[in-house]
Formats: structure tokens, C-alpha cells, sequence
């Protein structure tokens, strides 16, 4: 089954756990998400809401950084996958 960074319900610690790289977001804006004991309860959304921050532009972010460590992901395998000469 395949897990949407834009799914409401996904919990912060689940995003972090999925996808480490997207720290660096939260960092930037500033949060305290990143290790918080909450992290298990709240999503994007509260921290959006307890922030101040733009959801949409967030939201944006967060999906640049996963579509990047993807790519890179995809590419390391097919590196795996090649012969070696």
C-alpha cells in the first residue's frame, strides 16, 4: 500500500519515519516537530495551525523534498541493478 505525504490523517512521526528528509522543512519554518513526544498525534495540519504557516505552501515543500529523495532513491537502485563491467 502506498502512503500519501498529502493524506490528512498521516501523523508527523509516520511522515519522519517514511521520509527523514523532510526534517529540513519543518527546521526551516522553525518548528520543534522534529523529535517531539507529540509527533505520534499531530499532522501536517497542527503544525500548519500552530505555526501560523501556509498549509498549501508547506504542503508544496514537503512534496518537493519526497519527489527529489524518490528520484534519487529509484536511481541508486537502477546503479544496483546495472551490470558491473
Amino acid at each position: 500500500m502506498s502512503v500519501d505525504i498529502d493524506d490528512p490523517d498521516l501523523t508527523l512521526a509516520e511522515i519522519f519515519h517514511r521520509w527523514p528528509e523532510v526534517a529540513r522543512v519543518f527546521w526551516r519554518h522553525e518548528t520543534a516537530c522534529v523529535g517531539c513526544p507529540i509527533a505520534p498525534f499531530h499532522t501536517v495540519i497542527d503544525t500548519c495551525v500552530e505555526y501560523h504557516l501556509d498549509e498549501v505552501v508547506f504542503r508544496a515543500e514537503l512534496r518537493a523534498i519526497v519527489a527529489g529523495a524518490t528520484s534519487r532513491r529509484r536511481s541508486v537502485r537502477q546503479d544496483d541493478e546495472e551490470p558491473r563491467r
